[in-house]
């Protein structure tokens, strides 16, 4: 179980500041339900940069629009003289393009074959929470250093939007990060925290093979092209599981071969693509050499030409043990150390990544489960639904992790 090392990192006498109000509560669980009955795809969230940046202005705050168009960076707090650096909190703000299936709740999506079946919804509205009750804490004279809001684009689109939000200066004056994700395995109220690597990373791979085709009588005057692409598909992820340490889980999957069109020919041409996965951040930086080798050995052996569409995708999620520190310590301070778990590594990818690519910083796993539920939801299904306690949660989470940030600076 990780807990905070020492009561030093608990706040003493007192409770910590920042609790969320009722009036605000009931607020933002009506601002997630609009922003999931109206769910927009990677960098085309006008409508949710839009709502997202007149709530923050209307506290007072100055949240600037990312260059790409949609998202925005927000501080909370004056910098005055201040030099050191700030804690950002970040969320992600588009959806899926999958239908939402769930039934007999009014929030339901109101857009066709879009739905926010990740939780990105539940995501924002934390961080968008936590800005607030931060906002009114600086009012008080309470706020003991600047905080920094992202609310980034297009996550769930390869590379994701990170990199352009990094571009973007989201970044500059933060030393480190955090966020959360929701966890349907978690029951609401409690989160999961890792050291180390908590996500997998995931590149794309998209390949076409060739030859001269012909008649399904003769597959020796021609290149049997379908035999090729069923090897390449059965004995290429064999090959890489052989090339590398088992404990890295480098791991390629297909989910589409396409070739061919009638019984008896012979096809001049085939298509497969899927997804390459790994848990370490060394193989994954290996990852495409690997590939474009075990590529062209197999389909050498059957005369295939190759052509192969190697997409980066984003590395591992590394969460930082100072951070993962933090957020033990804050959760402690709000719900007491029962509320968190240990938490195992997903082969989801998750282009927060990024960031931690510049500044040390952790993810948290926030749960979403009603206590008792056994419906089993999942993520990226059309009937993702998440307990909106747990909008409550991450807001005290997020306000308690900037508070003791700042008393251990």
């Amino acid at each position: 179980m990780i807990c905070p090392e020492s009561d030093a990192d608990l706040p003493q006498g007192e409770p910590l500041p920042g609790a969320l109000p009722e009036a605000l509560r009931a607020e933002l669980i009506a601002f997630r339900r609009d922003m999931h009955m109206h769910p927009e795809l990677g960098n085309q969230e006008f409508r949710t940069t839009a709502a997202i940046k007149v709530r923050l202005e209307q506290a007072g705050l100055a949240p600037r629009v990312l260059t790409s168009g949609t998202g925005l960076m927000c501080d909370v707090g004056t910098r005055g003289e201040q030099t050191r650096p700030m804690l950002a909190l970040r969320a992600d703000i588009d959806a899926l393009p999958i239908p939402d299936s769930k039934t007999g709740v009014p929030y339901r999506s109101t857009v066709p074959d879009r739905a926010h079946a990740c939780g990105h919804d539940i995501h924002t509205t934390t961080v968008l929470g936590a800005g607030l009750v931060l906002a009114e804490l600086d009012r008080q004279g309470l706020l003991p250093n600047p905080v920094r809001l992202i609310f980034q684009p297009a996550e769930e689109v390869l590379p994701g939007g990170a990199p352009d939000a990094i571009d973007s200066g989201v970044l500059e004056g933060v030393g480190s990060i955090i966020g959360v994700h929701c966890d349907p395995k978690v029951d609401v109220g409690r989160i999961g925290l890792r050291v180390g690597a908590i996500t997998s990373a995931c590149d794309r791979l998209e390949l076409s093979l060739d030859g001269p085709g012909g008649h399904t009588a003769r597959p020796h005057l021609t290149t049997d092209l379908v035999t090729a692409a069923a090897k390449v598909a059965t004995e290429v992820p064999a090959l890489l599981a052989r090339r590398v340490d088992a404990r890295s889980g480098l791991a390629l999957t297909w989910g589409r071969l396409e070739t061919g069109h009638a019984c008896n020919v012979i096809p001049q041409h085939a298509e497969l693509s899927g997804t390459v996965r790994c848990l370490d951040l060394g193989a994954w930086r290996d990852a495409p050499d690997l590939v474009h080798a075990a590529i062209d050995e197999v389909a050498g052996m059957y005369g295939a030409k190759t052509v192969i569409n190697y997409i980066r995708g984003v590395p591992p999620v590394v969460n930082d043990a100072a951070a993962i520190d933090l957020l033990a310590g804050a959760m402690s301070a709000r719900r007491g150390p029962y509320a968190i778990e240990d938490t195992e590594q997903s082969q989801g990818g998750e282009d927060f990544s990024w960031y931690l690519e510049h500044v040390p910083g952790a993810m948290a796993r926030l749960g979403v489960r009603t206590p008792g539920d056994t419906r089993g939801l999942d993520l990226h299904r059309g009937n993702f639904d998440a307990d909106e306690e747990a909008i409550t949660v991450g807001v005290e989470l997020f306000t308690a992790s900037v508070l003791l940030h700042g008393n251990h600076l």
